[in-house]
């Protein structure tokens, strides 16, 4: 086990920042450099948090005292990034999605098994004690059979975030609008508490920006348990709303708005739930807090030394890109999709 882990940052966009204080609060991990297609990004970035840069990926990826890549990209370019990273012998932690596309996402997960390095995806809501103590009510069978999920991202984006990079609200390489880029932390969510969907049916449209992609939807799910679920994401909607997910079973529900449990209630106990919160990143994109960063890299430091994969390693993140993709596709073609005929999981 090696005694310290260096790590580069490939990309000084809104998220950096968080990145990097999560990384400095870890024992066992230090960032050394940063990197960015724009030198003068990288540049300031560098002064002002006192750290190295590298001009260019290959230079990064060649620096033998860099264990980590740390790719915070666009998301059409966050696959060919860790691929390169991965031929280089370095572990690869990327920014949700995983990719924009499976192809893309397949080739990542083999480039790190392949190269025997470790492939981390962020979801770091994952870790939050809220989902943790409905993760355990699951899984003791308190709330009973499952009967519904839904997931509700219900935010605010205005016209100048989407006018603040060139990137942001393209098919190219944001890989879609309100699902692939807000929406995906929560779907996660819903999926890893009700398990894979059998069945969808979804609208989008874009109502309230100019952007290529959606900025309102919703969709129809029913689960390979029997389970049904609704999903809705926008971030159309002004001043923007605590997201939610909602879990219904024969014995008790449970709700998480934002980062808190709103409801939690089980047949024959009191109810339960955290107190109120800020609304967070539901209306800006920088309100949010470095904390859950911390708890899931310390799982990918863990999954390192172990030998394992982390909680949210490549294949898990691939599942809510694979259902993302397959809910553009019912609304292009105005149809449902059978998941099992849309793309095969891995």
């Amino acid at each position: 086990m090696k005694e310290s882990l260096g790590v580069a940052l490939i990309g000084t966009g809104v998220i950096a920042p968080y990145h990097l204080k999560a990384y400095q609060t870890i024992e066992r991990t230090r960032v050394i450099a940063v990197c960015d297609a724009d030198p003068a990004k990288a540049q300031a970035f560098a002064q002002e948090h006192r750290l190295s840069r590298h001009d260019r990926l290959p230079n990064a990826l060649a620096d033998p005292n860099i264990d980590i890549i740390d790719i915070a990209v666009p998301s059409g370019l966050h696959a060919d990034i860790g691929i390169a990273a991965a031929r280089a012998g370095k572990h690869v932690m990327v920014e949700k999605p995983i990719d924009i596309t499976l192809a893309k996402a397949d080739a990542l997960i083999a480039a790190c098994r392949e190269n025997g390095v470790t492939l981390g995806v962020i979801s770091q809501n994952r870790f939050l004690p809220s989902v943790q103590k409905v993760y355990r009510a699951v899984e003791s069978g308190e709330l009973g059979t499952l009967l519904q999920g839904d997931a509700a991202i219900k935010w605010y984006r205005s016209q100048a975030y989407y006018n603040s990079g060139a990137w942001r609200g393209t098919w190219e390489l944001d890989g879609g609008g309100a699902f692939m880029n807000q929406g995906i932390h929560f779907i996660d969510l819903l999926l890893s508490v009700m398990g894979p969907v059998k069945w969808l049916q979804a609208r989008c449209k874009t109502a309230a920006h100019r952007i290529a992609v959606e900025d309102i939807g919703m969709v129809l799910v029913e689960f390979t348990s029997g389970a049904y679920g609704v999903i809705q994401a926008s971030t159309a909607f002004y001043p923007g709303l605590p997201a939610r997910l909602e879990i219904h079973g024969t014995r008790g529900s449970a709700r998480i708005e934002g980062e808190r449990l709103a409801f939690l209630q089980i047949e024959g106990q009191p109810p339960q739930k955290d107190p109120e919160v800020a609304v967070g990143g539901a209306s800006d994109p920088k309100a949010i807090d470095a904390t859950l960063f911390v708890h899931q890299y310390r799982d990918f430091i863990s999954a390192i030394d172990e030998g394992r994969d982390p909680v949210v390693s490549g294949t898990v993140a691939r599942r809510p890109l694979q259902l993302i993709l397959a809910i553009y596709e019912s609304a292009r073609c105005g149809k449902a999709i059978e998941m099992e005929k849309f793309a095969p999981a891995v």
